[in-house]
């Protein structure tokens, strides 16, 4: 099943799949938190734990139909993963590695259109819980399936390199390898605004 991708505004449109390797996975880390906090995007993106839905695959799954222009780019640190979001109006897209050559994405739920439950309709039940420690909440969630999505995430990259489907990336340029934006990185006081849940922002501005 093919599903569709669009931004909040409908200006970035796109498609994922069909797919039939992929991960059906839910982020608790801080980073995951920190960016669609730095859009102002945290109550659309994150659950009420601080978990950040994702299907995980290969970049040559994903291809977008119409404003293109819109995507834009963030680091949070300069090493870190390259999130990409729809500069119109913000919505969180996508995490990649900023490496070309290691072919890993993982599609935020916000650009995914579908019904409430039709996620888990087409991809199934969540199976990978990362980051734990991090979740807003007591008692934390419980850690999910890191060993068998790395070892699944892992032959999906071997997998694309070996077939040459790593060239085909929207997020890259498949001749130079270059990210095809260049990428915000955030300031430190960005960064440390960024990693304050709202709970504890409100708490250091009374």
């Amino acid at each position: 099943m093919t599903h569709a991708i669009e931004c909040r505004c409908g200006k970035l449109k796109g498609t994922l799949g069909p797919i039939k390797n992929y991960i059906h996975s839910v982020c608790y880390c801080t980073d995951c938190q920190a960016f669609p906090r730095f859009l102002g995007q945290e109550n659309e993106t994150l659950d009420t734990n601080g978990g950040t839905e994702l299907i995980q695959t290969t970049p040559d799954n994903l291809t977008f139909s119409e404003g293109i222009e819109n995507l834009a780019c963030l680091r949070l640190t300069p090493k870190g993963l390259l999130r990409w979001y729809a500069s119109c109006c913000n919505t969180t897209i996508a995490n990649t590695p900023s490496n070309y050559n290691m072919p890993f994405v993982g599609v935020v739920h916000t650009c995914l259109r579908y019904e409430p439950g039709s996620l888990n309709d087409t991809f199934g039940p969540v199976r990978m819980r990362v980051f734990t420690k991090n979740a807003l909440c007591e008692p934390k969630p419980s850690s999910q399936g890191l060993i068998g999505g790395g070892a699944q995430a892992a032959g999906m990259i071997a997998k694309a390199r070996l077939d040459g489907s790593y060239k085909r990336t929207p997020f890259f340029d498949g001749q130079s390898g270059k990210c095809i934006v260049t990428p915000k990185i955030l300031s430190e006081q960005e960064l440390k605004r960024a990693k304050t849940p709202a709970n504890q922002m409100n708490t250091k501005g009374s």
